[in-house]
């Protein structure tokens, strides 16, 4: 099946999407997903948070600002998506960085079973270890996939997949999809990327979508909401102007979500499975 078809999906359902995500990124990543297709939601305070996951058809949740009105917040509406079927992705912003992050990225991984967890390469290898050291909420150098170590990656992420039963997104430089079986190798997307505060927090939203609206093809959806990710930030950078830096880059690269076609993305889209 192309990659187009999911796409379509988002298009045509317009999934609502509730977000529990960082004070940095929130305009940000509303902005995304009303750009891939689909229709965002925010709400942290505990009680209400509770009631809007009930109406929505996805939940991302993100850690990147935690604080202790929010950890409530995000068990609460985490169980009761469970308890409904939604579509659930953990995004573990600076797992490792902290023994709170890190602490309540593993618990919410305990107590709710999601369908796709989607991070960096230190974030990841925090989770999966149960312990991590990373420098920020950036991914550490050592931790970086590339095409020397690309086999052993592969094979991390999806003994991951295996053991938790999920999706397991490692995105990066080159960015690595899997499940227990398969693994979708992508490399869209450019390293001025990286210089965006809240790129991660944007696909993480956009693949909550994806998988709200694909409901049967979780892995394949996400590769394709990761693909369209990469190949947005090629487009938005063709576009930059002299003089237009970061702030400028980030806008282009929504715009080109926004009039992103499925041709397009089929097209434009560079991955291999293995």
């Amino acid at each position: 099946m192309s990659l187009s078809v999911y796409l379509e999906n988002v298009r045509t359902k317009s999934p609502l999407i509730h977000n529990i995500t960082n004070y940095v990124t929130v305009n940000d990543v509303a902005n995304i997903i009303l750009a891939c297709g689909g229709s965002p939601i925010m709400a942290d305070d505990p009680d209400d948070a509770y009631e809007i996951t009930q109406i929505c058809n996805g939940l991302n949740i993100n850690i990147g600002t935690l604080n202790a009105r929010t950890i409530p917040s995000m068990f609460r509406a985490g169980h009761k998506a469970s308890e409904l079927g939604h579509a659930l992705l953990l995004d573990p912003v600076g797992a490792g960085a902290s023994s709170r992050r890190t602490n309540t990225a593993l618990d919410l991984m305990k107590e709710i079973k999601f369908d796709v967890i989607r991070g960096n390469s230190s974030e990841i290898k925090t989770l999966f270890m149960g312990s991590g050291n990373t420098h920020g909420v950036d991914a550490s150098a050592v931790d970086a996939v590339n095409d020397s170590n690309l086999d052993s990656m592969i094979e991390f992420v999806k003994g991951f997949a295996k053991s938790y039963g999920s999706v397991i997104a490692l995105t990066g430089a080159i960015d690595l999809v899997a499940d227990s079986q398969r693994c979708y190798v992508i490399r869209n997307g450019r390293s001025e990327m990286g210089r965006i505060t809240g790129t991660g927090c944007m696909l993480s939203g956009i693949m909550t979508a994806f998988i709200a609206a694909n409901p049967e093809h979780k892995l394949d959806a996400s590769a394709a909401a990761v693909c369209m990710m990469g190949l947005a930030g090629e487009i938005g950078y063709s576009y930059l102007q002299p003089g237009e830096g970061n702030a400028t880059y980030r806008d282009r690269i929504i715009n080109a979500i926004y009039n992103m076609t499925g041709e397009f993305l089929d097209e434009g889209a560079k991955y291999e499975i293995r």
